[in-house]
């Protein structure tokens, strides 16, 4: 069968996509950015990579013939506080554009569960988009979904980041809404399940797991299984700005997915049907043993996706494959150089910079750095990296977002997406001589720029000094 899977790079489509292949299928992969694409050599060469922007003006031509089923996973709830529903409207009606005359037979949407009168912007946007989409020429099937929990999901990480971190918590009263969590894992068989099954065409499903529970229920739950003590005190009234800003600081979610998650918070979602578990014959786990099971995958460096390494986890939301090529005018550069005793262990601890591992030198330093660009809005250090000695084009890796992952050529880059006031890049690059070149490079927005740089500069011969010699020449 041939698939259009559209939101690649996503949580979802990351998870999916191996599935899709294990099964037999030819997959398109459908992304903004093909070099944004983070999956490796031998994935890559299994399936084929269509860019198509659905913000801009649709070209049908385009799209390839002969596709049976398109998985639709495009969201923009992250890109914006403001206008993210007017983005995925947009998005929706495009898709429709690009499908009028290919004779797709089914496509797949994962929605939200939206079985409230009073919705939130942001599952109204998805109840929106699931109108649009019906309106399209093929058989649309819909899974509504609560929230998603596993290994990498946003909802699991910013529960772990609030228990690990918090063993005391002053929370808003959104913690006593009522919400169906389901495991990742049960998201995927349901929509493998209703994949060209006729009994799914033309409805919208409710999928959810068996457990309802408060917000507050699930972190005492997830604070039981790591054997936390936990103690949540509630108050009465809490401002979404304040709930937004206490989600932004204490977890690794921006500020924009922290505002519309605080929207939505305050919105019960509870599953109203369980037709599509009885069609499939599918019964979806526990959330305590979900949450068991993304812990498996830690603790076994098998993180398949995260939603950190979205663009929208970060500051820029266009394509940034513009700044590969480092400017030579206008800009500061660090140089430094080590000759190389042993390459391949040099080149595996610039693999696994970053995250757990830190950066080899002045770790204290890195983490001010963080915590002071957290302070001023930027994304700070808590978004690590999804695998600790993989790294692909696109990664988010702490406050940087990898351009250039490769390995063959012994090449890493880096580009800043901690607040400056200019641009920034780190590079990472070993010669032919095994030579290990280390370049900072700053290219400065007016004076603010040039003075940060020159504040800099004794930081920089620290930091910078000591982590080329720990890298180049380790014990």
């Amino acid at each position: 069968m041939r698939i259009l899977l559209t939101g690649t790079n996503g949580y979802i489509g990351m998870r999916i996509l191996p599935l899709l292949l294990a099964a037999g299928h030819d997959i398109i992969c459908c992304v903004r950015d093909q070099n944004r694409l983070s999956i490796d050599e031998e994935t890559r060469n299994k399936v084929s990579i269509l860019e198509i922007d659905f913000l801009k003006t649709p070209d049908p031509s385009q799209l390839p013939k002969n596709i049976d089923v398109a998985y639709y996973l495009i969201h923009s709830m992250s890109s914006s506080t403001s206008d993210f529903d007017v983005k995925e409207e947009i998005s929706a009606k495009n898709f429709n554009t690009y499908l009028e005359n290919a004779g797709i037979q089914q496509v797949i949407y994962l929605s939200g569960i939206a079985n409230e009168k009073n919705l939130s912007k942001h599952l109204w946007s998805r109840k929106n988009v699931e109108e649009i989409l019906y309106q399209g020429n093929y058989n649309l099937t819909v899974l509504r979904s609560g929230i998603i929990v596993g290994s990498g999901s946003s909802s699991f990480e910013i529960i772990r980041d609030l228990c690990e971190k918090l063993p005391i918590m002053i929370t808003p009263k959104w913690v006593n809404t009522k919400t169906q969590p389901i495991a990742i894992r049960d998201v995927l068989n349901f929509m493998i399940g209703v994949l060209k099954n006729k009994h799914c065409y033309n409805q919208s499903f409710d999928i959810s797991g068996p457990n309802v529970l408060t917000y507050k229920e699930m972190l005492y739950q997830y604070a039981r299984i790591r054997g936390i003590k936990l103690f949540i005190f509630t108050l009465p009234v809490m401002t979404p700005r304040l709930s937004s800003y206490w989600l932004y600081f204490v977890t690794s979610t921006s500020y924009k997915l922290a505002l519309n998650l605080v929207d939505s918070m305050k919105i019960p979602v509870i599953a109203n049907d369980k037709r599509l578990h009885e069609i499939l014959q599918l019964h979806p786990m526990s959330y305590k043993k979900a949450l068991e099971l993304a812990f498996i995958k830690i603790e076994q460096n098998q993180v398949v996706s995260s939603w950190k390494d979205s663009m929208v986890s970060g500051r820029f939301n266009q394509n940034i494959q513009k700044y590969i090529t480092i400017p030579k005018r206008g800009c500061f550069k660090d140089r430094k150089m080590i000759k190389v005793i042993n390459p391949e262990k040099t080149l595996d601890l610039i693999w696994g910079i970053g995250g757990d591992a830190g950066w080899y030198y002045g770790n204290w330093m890195w983490k001010i750095r963080g915590y002071i660009d957290k302070f001023f809005g930027g994304v700070g250090l808590r978004r690590g990296r999804t695998h600790t000695d993989k790294i692909f084009s696109g990664d988010a890796l702490d406050f940087w977002r990898v351009l250039v992952a490769d390995k063959e050529n012994k090449r890493l880059l880096l580009y800043a997406e901690m607040r400056v006031p200019g641009e920034a890049w780190l590079e990472f690059d070993i010669d032919e001589n095994n030579i290990l070149h280390q370049t900072a490079t700053f290219r400065p927005k007016g004076i603010w720029g040039r003075l940060y740089w020159y504040t800099m500069i004794p930081f920089h011969y620290f930091i910078f000094g000591g982590m080329i010699r720990k890298i180049g020449r380790p014990n």
